[in-house]
């Protein structure tokens, strides 16, 4: 028996059972992952990023100098260590020195800062921390000194690029130190751990507090990954962009971790900016993408996206967010290549759509889950399930889903049902062929004098606007009715997007009026959460400021009360 680290909830033991049995857990690690694909591919390159290539068998050899190193300085089986890379191939030979010596990689996204840091460090009990001395604007240094005040278990903080800092350890020297010797590399054997056992944890991304965190073990994200790498068709001859966060689950899981599992190579692009994206398509002849829709809608609108040949792509996996008509039709027009419309979290649920879908499905729907043997049904309020095509809370569980926060028992009351199925917090109708339709989210339900409105559904309609670049719709409070709707709209440049002109727009779709928003706030530019996600929790906030201060004095600038509020915004 594996001894498990506290705070983590294991799988059922005939649960486990099973999906050894079935072998829908394959007892592998990710150091074997690694070892497998430099055996069967030593010279093919694996990861590329903007200073370096490393074929596997490159990687490999840095990958286990590193973890030699690691070894003599003291990192122990199970112990957290704290991740924070940007998009860069150093990123890949610390994930996989952490997989071979059993450690267990605590993610962290790149713009987090001492609040989160210094929560996920105390959380995780992390004694060691990966990250770089600097990156573009950002100066890791003094928020290194504030985090480490209030971590006193944080023995080694080990430096990417780094200039020689005394107080610090260089990752560069440590491998270029590394004793490759049999004797090493025989104790490295030694330390491959059990697969039952957590390999990775994952904070929470969204906008509801501090992040949670999200053990999962190499047996369940191996299956999870290795399900969605196949459901859109990942194989040995892709090249996989990476140009969102690798702190980022979707991009972590979906791409990087894809891309190993299937001997691909992957491409890591340290930059968001079209110009460098469309660059590194045509020059590594890029065949596949897995971003966010709001990358995804900044490619396509880029003006010199004609400059560049990019016949290479052939497909683009969008998710952790709404992949609207107009956007996967324009992926197609433009683009001339496949849209996988997804969905999924750090807890392990995954649907996607797949190549032979019509339009109407891959618009209309965000596909089925990539791992056929993780349940997914849809439940009312009491748990029970519901028919086909009736919305409900998606509610999940199996071999590819995590089975709790770690060290959080509190919530783990909350999020699972008697029978251990995840509760997602997310409306969905699944239909009769195990498609899913998302309708919103449960906290994002606006209640008007007791109907129940969905923000998710007026975000759709206000998206079509062809003025309209990013649409969020938040519930806003009122004295009679309890919450309104509220909808924060960044127009196109040089549109001229009025209350009247979007109201008018809805109504002329044939709208119900329970899909026309009571106050509009137009802004310069759509505040983001750190993992590129709409912050509605920010906007939330702002409209509670903005009505509040209306309440106060009877003359509100904000055009409130009643039904408009035609401003430009700059967040």
């Amino acid at each position: 028996m594996v001894d498990l680290i506290d705070g983590f909830t294991p799988y059922a033991g005939k649960d486990a059972e099973k999906y050894n049995q079935m072998q829908w857990w394959l007892g592998l690690t990710f150091g074997d992952i690694l070892d497998r694909a430099a055996d069967m591919l030593p010279d093919k390159v694996a990861f590329v990023d903007a200073d370096s290539r490393l074929t596997y068998a490159q990687a490999r050899d840095r990958v286990n100098r590193l973890a030699v190193s690691l070894m003599d300085l003291g990192v122990r089986p199970t112990d957290r260590v704290l991740v924070q890379l940007p998009n860069w191939n150093t990123f890949a030979v610390a994930f996989f020195a952490l997989q071979k010596i059993g450690a267990i990689d605590t993610l962290l996204i790149d713009r987090y800062r001492p609040y989160e840091i210094k929560h996920l460090a105390g959380l995780s009990g992390a004694t060691s921390w990966i990250l770089p001395e600097s990156d573009k604007k950002t100066n890791y240094l003094p928020i290194i000194d504030e985090v480490q005040q209030d971590s006193p278990r944080l023995e080694n903080v080990i430096l990417v690029n780094g200039s020689g800092h005394k107080a610090y350890l260089s990752l560069e020297k440590l491998i270029e130190a590394a004793d490759l010797s049999d004797a090493k590399l025989a104790e490295l054997a030694n330390r491959r751990p059990d697969p039952m056992q957590v390999a990775h944890m994952g904070p929470t991304g969204g906008t509801t507090g501090l992040p949670k965190l999200v053990p999962r073990t190499h047996n369940d994200l191996v299956c999870g990954s290795k399900f969605c790498a196949g459901a859109w068709e990942m194989d040995i001859q892709d090249v996989c962009l990476l140009a969102g966060p690798i702190g980022h689950d979707l991009t972590f899981s979906k791409g990087f971790l894809g891309s190993v599992l299937t001997y691909g190579r992957c491409v890591f692009l340290d930059t968001t900016d079209p110009d460098d994206i469309c660059r590194t398509i045509e020059q590594e002849k890029v065949s596949t993408i897995v971003w966010v829709p709001t990358l995804a809608r900044r490619l396509v609108k880029f003006e010199r996206l004609g400059d560049y040949d990019l016949s290479s792509l052939k497909k683009m996996h969008c998710g952790g967010g709404a992949s609207l008509a107009d956007l996967i039709q324009e992926v197609r027009d433009r683009l001339h290549c496949r849209f996988f419309n997804g969905y999924g979290a750090t807890e392990g649920q995954t649907t996607l759509t797949r190549s032979g879908d019509d339009f109407e499905t891959v618009k209309a729907t965000v596909g089925r889950p990539t791992c056929p043997h993780d349940s997914y049904k849809v439940v009312d309020g009491s748990g029970n399930e519901l028919l086909p095509n009736t919305c409900g809370e998606l509610v999940i569980k199996g071999p590819g889903v995590f089975t709790g926060y770690y060290k959080n028992p509190a919530e783990n009351e909350k999020v699972f049902l008697p029978d251990s199925f995840f509760r997602t917090g997310d409306l969905a109708m699944i239909d009769e062929k195990g498609y899913i339709t998302l309708c919103g989210r449960l906290k994002e339900m606006i209640n008007r004098g007791g109907e129940s409105i969905s923000s998710t559904e007026i975000e759709k309609l206000i998206s079509e606007h062809p003025q309209v670049v990013i649409v969020a719709v938040v519930a806003m409070p009122d004295p009679q009715m309890g919450e309104k709707a509220c909808a924060y709209i960044q127009p196109a440049p040089g549109s001229d997007l009025t209350f009247e002109k979007i109201i008018a727009f809805l109504k002329g779709r044939g709208s119900s009026v329970l899909h026309l928003p009571e106050r509009i706030e137009f802004v310069e530019t759509m505040p983001l959460t750190k993992t590129g996600k709409v912050d509605k929790r920010f906007l939330t906030e702002d409209i509670n400021r903005k009505i509040a201060t209306s309440y106060r004095s009877p003359v509100s600038t904000a055009g409130w009360p009643g039904t408009k509020a035609d401003l430009i915004v700059s967040f």
